[in-house]
């Protein structure tokens, strides 16, 4: 697989993770080490499915933990600022990039059955291919999330 455009959404994200006007969110949504907490347990389950496939296993893929708030706040304790957390999250990505760099054709079209939700709403709730799982990270899923820290940022007086 080629995880060019998955690599580059993640430095987009992490560029704007850094700004250091990053606020609450407005309707009680996610903070911002919230979103990155989101991100590393995305990476590490579906980084841990991808090695599933190439094990000759059949995992499954269920985000549900990921969405988990006490499950969020445990990762962010276990760091030690944001910092850390966001070198985590670019450390985490890199292994999922790195796994799914290696990934054969075969390996990548295994159908994986995967439960989706955001904001506890269904968005998926059938197999898809490996490769779609990964690819979709980078097409949909990092970029939402770099636009929801965006909507983070606090306006500060005579910034334009």
């Amino acid at each position: 697989m080629d995880t060019t455009a998955l690599r580059s959404a993640y430095d987009r994200l992490l560029d704007t993770a850094a700004v250091p006007d990053l606020g609450d969110a407005d309707d009680g949504g996610w903070n911002a080490d919230q979103i990155l907490a989101h991100l590393l347990s995305v990476d590490a389950s579906t980084a841990a499915v991808a090695l599933g496939v190439v094990a000759g296993a059949r995992p499954t893929f269920d985000n549900r933990i990921c969405l988990d708030r006490w499950n969020l706040d445990r990762i962010i304790a276990e760091h030690s600022g944001r910092a850390d957390l966001m070198e985590h999250v670019r450390s985490q990505a890199d292994v999922l990039c790195d796994i799914a760099d290696q990934l054969n054709e075969q390996a990548a079209s295994v159908l994986v059955p995967a439960l989706l939700l955001s904001n506890d709403a269904l968005v998926l709730d059938q197999p898809i291919p490996l490769a779609s799982l990964i690819d979709g990270l980078a097409e949909d899923h990092v970029p939402v999330h770099t636009q929801q820290l965006l909507q983070l940022r606090v306006a500060v007086p005579g910034q334009a």
